[in-house]
């Protein structure tokens, strides 16, 4: 069963990171305010970023990482996701 670390924006603009196996589940879990202190704190908006992994040891060690970043970091991480993930224009129809 794979692993998954997400980023959540907060209110106030900041990223709370976590690990999970059901990144909906969890979601709703800190939407709820049941998910993390942190996110009692300061409530979740959305998930802003998804990684998967094939163990609980990759996501845990790919977590730590991520809370190293700094917050440009993770932005500028989420926005080059967001790039990646945008449909390519078709030359044929310009």
């Amino acid at each position: 069963m794979p692993y998954y670390v997400y980023i959540i924006l907060c209110a106030g603009g900041s990223f709370y990171t976590g690990y999970t196996k059901n990144v909906d589940e969890r979601a709703r879990l800190h939407a709820n305010g049941r998910g993390a202190r942190y996110t009692k704190m300061h409530p979740p908006k959305k998930v802003v970023h998804v990684e998967q992994f094939e163990s609980r040891a990759e996501a845990m060690r790919r977590e730590k990482a991520l809370k190293k970043l700094s917050h440009k970091q993770k932005e500028d991480l989420i926005k080059s996701k967001k790039a990646l993930k945008k449909p390519k224009k078709d030359s044929s129809t310009t």
